[in-house]
């Protein structure tokens, strides 16, 4: 079983990233993993396809030094891994992988000739059974490099995992080629020319295991391509303004308030604010999305988007770390590293998987001996067992799938926070949607102003003032320019549209998912929900704006409503697809707003939802999140990731709508970095292709070692034949997950 990691959480925790070397197989991650969850104020999650240790611990009580010394005494090594050194890290990666390479080169010069024998003898027939091509001392020259030189890493890494009080497959190749190395090396000693040799068995099953690490490591390679492709994009110097000269100078050395020149065909080199300029600019490597976006003064600016034609002067207000694009690829290295709850079953088999296996080759060995009074049989098919049962293919199953999955997100401004988020939002049954800013577009316009049946004039009143649809919209534009609501700045833009000069309120409250009251010039004015403002009495003007799908704004000055405000947000181009495309994927959907029933409606039917909730203020929508998880569905909610903040909260999973927003990438399981809703379909669709091939690799891996180690033990496998498919198990795992980069956005 797989130690139960401590729960390490507060402001006080610290998170940091190792990374790993010496890991083999699953067994060995779960070792590290085990050990350092043993540490007292450390969590530990490892990751083997990414040769990664992340770890959550309280600085007061255990140091990084600690925790790396923790690996080392398991017997691998561990450095503190960041964008800074990522580079070192690959070409470390680099030169072990030439080494490695280089080996195995060497390792098939002299295995060539054992195999080329065994071929010449097979087809001499019988009469060559008992005879050698090449004598048996050349034959114990050749294999000895191999098993002890070449093959000595098996024998470092089984003995660490021994020391450790586990097994790992090091254990498995270095016990079966040991066994057929040392009774060829016996019989050749003792001058025994009767009894077969094994030296080919032996030095084949290491050559063909490094082989299947040096493809194992050119695929796992390809799983990191998306965080990676991400991290190259920044460009490595910017052209910034210096006492009234533009001088280049390292990104590195950026800090907030620097003003930078960003020309026709470059890339922003950090986050900043338009200054000067306009253009339009790809930030499709962000978010997925195509089509340029049109950048004028105020506009926000990402670091690695690519500049139009015009030329950009932007101030800089994220660097380093504080960029969009560090956030991203923080994220994406976390969801890569995390361990979905799939993954326990594996983490149970191979923690028990190798000393099961040693006994059962200990079983073959006995029976074969005992039984069958075949001494070689039983050496043969003992070795066989111990070659065939690798763990690899068990251990690279989920996080290769994992990895690539959340890369392709990546590409497609899909960013998962994490594993168990993939795999909740696979089992999606209902969706919950705002309107504002979800299926529309968020930016509300007034299309309508109503004045109802004015108040006769009191004693110093002037009639005009009071009759005049300017004179009221002006007071409430004058009382909603604080607000942050969509709707208030529908009402502030209309106002300055048509000329009116705003004045400042005065005792203004608010009433959440009501409306706003304040004085203005010492009059009362009331802006918010006509049910609120005229205290629950029918106005048919605004039902009749209802009707249209506007929603409706009542304004009253001094207790007495004047007029009537229609809003409408305009649909997205995209809701009513992606409301197709989530049905389509047996996703029911439900509309929550704080609209009226009637506007809500009218939304709803463009779209094509049937369930809606109207009327629901901002705290209410957690409450109805929790009423549709009573039914046992698997809810999930799409929102701005603000001010749906508890509705996102509540749900099973979260999408936030909303590129850029950093609070919506630390709330939400799932960040859309486009405003689209056929993103939620996206990340689905994702979601289910890579649990799919998570389940086809355990299927398969499970299937190799349920069938292949009964195999063995039955004699059915020569230990050659055992060890190519060993090899053979583990890149075809990684293969298979690399197919997920045929995924594709829009694809269900």
């Amino acid at each position: 079983m797989s130690a139960q990691p401590q729960t390490v959480s507060g402001s006080d925790a610290a998170t940091v990233e190792l990374a790993l070397g010496g890991m083999t197989c699953a067994a060995c991650a779960g070792r590290i993993e085990r050990q350092l969850n043993k540490v007292p104020g450390a969590e530990a999650v490892v990751n083997f396809a990414a040769e990664r240790a992340y770890v959550r611990y309280v600085p007061e009580r255990v140091s990084v030094e600690t925790l790396i010394d923790t690996v080392i005494r398991t017997g691998f090594t561990a450095t503190v891994s960041s964008a800074a050194t990522r580079a070192a890290e690959k070409q470390e990666k680099l030169d072990r992988y030439r080494e490695e390479v280089r080996r195995f080169r060497i390792a098939l010069v002299l295995t060539l000739p054992l195999v080329a024998q065994m071929a010449f003898m097979l087809g001499e027939g019988a009469h060559a059974a008992h005879g050698d091509v090449l004598p048996r001392g050349l034959q114990l020259l050749l294999a000895t490099p191999v098993q002890f030189w070449i093959g000595w890493r098996f024998y470092v890494g089984g003995f660490h995992a021994l020391r450790g009080g586990s097994g790992n497959m090091d254990v498995l190749v270095a016990l079966g080629t040991t066994m057929a190395w040392l009774y060829s090396a016996v019989v050749t000693v003792a001058g025994l020319h009767q009894q077969h040799v094994y030296f080919e068995a032996s030095t084949t099953v290491i050559t063909l295991v490094l082989l299947g690490k040096i493809l194992e490591a050119r695929a796992k390679a390809k799983t990191s391509e998306a965080i990676e492709a991400l991290a190259r994009l920044q460009p490595q110097t910017a052209r910034i303004e210096r006492n009234g000269e533009l001088v280049d100078v390292p990104v590195a050395s950026l800090i907030p308030g620097d003003v930078f020149i960003v020309r026709g065909g470059e890339a922003a080199p950090v986050d900043g604010e338009v200054l000067e300029g306009e253009s339009t600019v790809n930030e499709s490597m962000l978010t997925g999305e195509s089509l340029p976006v049109v950048k004028r003064v105020g506009d926000k600016v990402f670091a690695a988007t690519t500049n139009g034609e015009g030329l950009l002067r932007v101030r800089a207000t994220g660097v380093g770390s504080h960029t969009l694009l560090a956030s991203i690829i923080r994220l994406v290295e976390a969801a890569q590293g995390s361990k979905a709850p799939v993954q326990r079953l594996v983490d149970q088999v191979a923690a028990i998987f190798v000393p099961v296996v040693v006994v059962i080759a200990v079983l073959t060995f006995a029976g074969w001996w005992l039984l069958a009074g075949d001494f070689t049989a039983a050496l043969v098919n003992a070795v066989a067992v111990l070659v065939i049962a690798c763990p690899c293919a068990l251990g690279l199953a989920t996080p290769t799938a994992i990895m690539v999955g959340t890369g392709q997100g990546a590409r497609a401004g899909i960013l998962i926070r994490n594993a168990e988020a993939l795999e909740r939002a696979e089992k999606l049954s209902v969706l919950v949607v705002d309107k504002t800013g979800t299926l529309t577009e968020g930016r509300p316009v007034v299309t309508a102003v109503v004045d109802l049946a004015p108040q006769k004039p009191g004693a110093g009143d002037d009639p005009k003032v009071v009759q005049s649809k300017a004179n009221w919209l002006q007071l409430a534009a004058s009382l909603e320019q604080g607000a942050t609501h969509p709707l208030a700045a529908a009402i502030v833009a209309k106002a300055k549209d048509t000329g009116l000069a705003l004045a400042a309120p005065q005792n203004v409250t608010t009433t959440p998912g009501r409306g706003v009251a304040g004085e203005i010039g010492g009059r009362l004015v009331t802006v918010g929900v006509p049910a609120w403002v005229v205290q629950d009495k029918r106005v048919p003007e605004a039902d009749a704006l209802a009707a249209q799908g506007c929603s409706v704004v009542a304004v009253a000055v001094d207790g007495v409503v004047r007029g009537l405000i229609g809003i409408r947000d305009p649909l997205r181009a995209s809701s009513r697809t992606a409301i197709t495309r989530l049905h389509a994927l047996g996703i029911e959907v439900v509309m929550l707003t704080g609209d009226n029933a009637a506007t809500a409606a009218v939304v709803a039917q463009e779209v094509g939802i049937t369930q809606v909730e109207a009327n629901v203020l901002p705290g209410d929508k957690a409450a109805a999140i929790n009423r549709l998880k009573g039914d046992g569905k698997r809810v999930g909610m799409a929102g701005d990731g603000i001010n749906d903040a508890p509705a996102l909260a509540a749900a099973d999973i979260s999408f936030a709508m909303g590129a850029g927003s950093d609070v919506a990438m630390q709330a939400a399981d799932v960040t859309l970095m486009h405003n689209d809703l056929n993103g939620v379909a996206d990340a689905v669709s994702l979601s289910r292709a890579t649990l799919g091939k998570i389940r086809q690799n355990l299927f398969f891996a499970f299937i190799y070692n349920v069938l292949g180690i009964p195999a063995a033990a039955l004699g059915l496998l020569n230990p050659v034949i055992a060890g190519a498919a060993m090899a053979a198990s583990s890149v075809s795992v990684v293969t298979s997950s690399l197919l997920l980069r045929n995924w594709k956005p829009g694809k269900d």
